[in-house]
């Protein structure tokens, strides 16, 4: 017999608002002045590993406009131009989703290797964006420093996600509380 936990684990909604709730704190935890001298190594961009791990195990529960919603959101706090990663990773997510039928067929190392090359694609596409547009940006290396931790995070982000919100790919055939397949 299935409990209300249950119930609203198995939600839509739920992990809809989980996620929202996960991206503030990154976001949060970002804008937190911690450890943050001249010459320090970045950090990975955990919420692009976050987005990438649910849209390939549950596109549904990322929609377009709740991603770009959050990430829009998140382009205004850290000023950057509005928009422009929003769409870039929006562009990306797109991707995977359009091809959730090979995804779940993926192992994580071929999985891994795909978000890889959409993250650095990403990050291409936004430098070259900035350099046409005549814009300042950061040293090449810093940005590559920052996605190859983001890459080397994305294995981790993963686990995590499954473990602590049991969130994994529908197995073939699977459906959901009202028949609907997954």
């Amino acid at each position: 017999m299935a409990t209300v936990s249950d119930a609203w684990r198995s939600s839509v909604w739920f992990y809809r608002g989980l996620f929202v709730g996960i991206a503030l704190l990154l976001l949060y935890l970002r804008l937190l002045p911690l450890g943050s001298e001249a010459g320090d190594w970045p950090g990975p961009d955990l919420m692009l590993c976050l987005i990438f791990a649910w849209a390939t195990r549950r596109p549904e529960y990322l929609p377009v406009w709740l991603l770009a919603g959050v990430l829009l959101l998140e382009d205004m706090i850290l000023l950057r131009p509005p928009g422009l990663w929003t769409a870039l990773v929006v562009m990306a997510v797109e991707f995977v989703r359009n091809r959730v039928a090979l995804t779940r067929e993926l192992t994580l190392v071929a999985e891994w290797a795909m978000v890889a090359g959409l993250m650095i694609a990403c990050l291409l596409a936004y430098r070259l964006v900035f350099t046409l547009s005549f814009l300042p940006q950061p040293a090449f290396g810093f940005a590559l420093m920052q996605v190859l931790w983001s890459i080397l995070c994305y294995p981790v982000v993963v686990g995590a996600s499954r473990l602590a919100f049991d969130l994994r790919k529908p197995a073939t055939g699977e459906v959901d509380n009202y028949g609907r397949r997954l």
